[in-house]
């Protein structure tokens, strides 16, 4: 990061840094993404097919499990980027959440309560009825605008529409800056990679023309575009359509920073199948946000995995992955299936 050392944390969201031999201090904020497996809730939605959810599969004690799901969901929320900003994330993108309900809530838990989180939310046509969403902290984060954009996809042998989530967009003023946030959770790999893969191509095609929208009324928009990509940095859809650059130096105007390749390219990941590692749940940003001319506004600082001790399985077969919430038709009082992923943003203090 051209000569900026870290130094230490100096007091609630502030750090102190030495740049270029001068100490100075910064914002810092976290912005994440938690794919929250599974969070729905225990009433059976007519126009949905909720019920093959694993907490409506459990044939006794639904609302006790509800209960110490969105409990745990809300103990990793409350601890990501703590160590970093002795906050929550001011923004969380999250997934395969079932309704506004089960955010609601989440963030009257105990946990979040007293960060006083909104909602962005819209119904996908997902035929499990899984949605995407972001929270954010009202003191710091106020929405402008908020739309859901549909991707349309098909079965290649079919012909017929695969309903899927939405992508959601949502546009406001982060500390009176203004910042746009792309949340997606793309089509599955159910068939096999190569099998579903223009699925997600597809996928990746419309938040490219989402972010292609945004840079033509604004070419320095920054934004974000998280998400369970259920591909992988390396995978086409994120190299070759959204064109996102694994080096920071190599990233042009109007282009796409992937912090997260080059932990793909070390062998970390987010979520674990069949002993292999896959780092599906991504962050990127555009160019202004790793402009380091100046420090005037909000810049991407780091990304990372989060990936504490109480997230990882302890024992058995599944050991060292992480600790989900259902497995073999029962509650295991973990977490979930993925780790969160998050980014740090700062700006200097004048």
């Amino acid at each position: 990061m051209r000569g900026i050392v870290f130094i230490q944390i100096v007091v609630f969201s502030l750090m102190s840094m030495t740049v270029y031999g001068q100490q100075k201090k910064f914002n810092i904020h976290t912005v994440a993404f938690y794919n929250l497996e599974n969070l729905f809730d225990t009433i059976n939605d007519p126009t949905k097919y909720d019920e093959a959810s694993p907490i409506m599969e459990m044939n006794a004690g639904r609302a006790e499990v509800y209960k110490k799901k969105v409990h745990n969901m809300a103990k990793v929320i409350a601890d990501i980027g703590k160590e970093g900003t002795n906050n929550s994330p001011v923004v969380i993108g999250v997934s395969e959440i079932e309704n506004r309900d089960v955010l609601e809530d989440l963030i009257n838990d105990p946990q979040l309560i007293s960060k006083n989180y909104g909602i962005e939310h819209f119904n996908s046509p997902d035929g499990r009825g899984i949605d995407v969403a972001l929270l954010y902290q009202k003191s710091v984060f106020k929405p402008v605008s908020s739309s859901n954009h549909v991707l349309k996809i098909f079965d290649d042998s079919s012909g017929k529409r695969v309903y899927t989530r939405d992508q959601l967009l949502v546009s406001g003023y982060l500390d009176g800056e203004m910042m746009h946030f792309i949340v997606n959770h793309w089509p599955s790999r159910r068939g096999g990679e190569a099998r579903s893969r223009s699925k997600r191509v597809a996928a990746a095609k419309l938040s490219k023309r989402i972010i292609d929208s945004l840079q033509s009324t604004d070419p320095y928009a920054k934004i974000f575009t998280m998400g369970d990509l259920n591909d992988d940095p390396t995978n086409a859809s994120v190299k070759k359509e959204l064109k996102a650059v694994k080096n920071i130096d190599e990233v042009k105007p109007k282009g796409i920073y992937n912090p997260m390749e080059n932990m793909k390219r070390k062998g970390l990941g987010s979520n674990a199948y069949r002993d292999s590692w896959s780092l599906f749940d991504q962050i990127m940003v555009t160019y202004p946000l790793i402009d380091k001319s100046d420090y005037d506004s909000y810049r991407f600082y780091k990304a990372g995995i989060f990936s504490k001790n109480y997230l990882i399985n302890k024992k058995g077969r599944y050991k060292g992955y992480p600790y989900r919430s259902f497995a073999n038709g029962s509650f295991t009082g973990g977490y979930s299936d993925h780790f969160p992923v998050y980014t740090y943003i700062i700006k200097e203090i004048k």
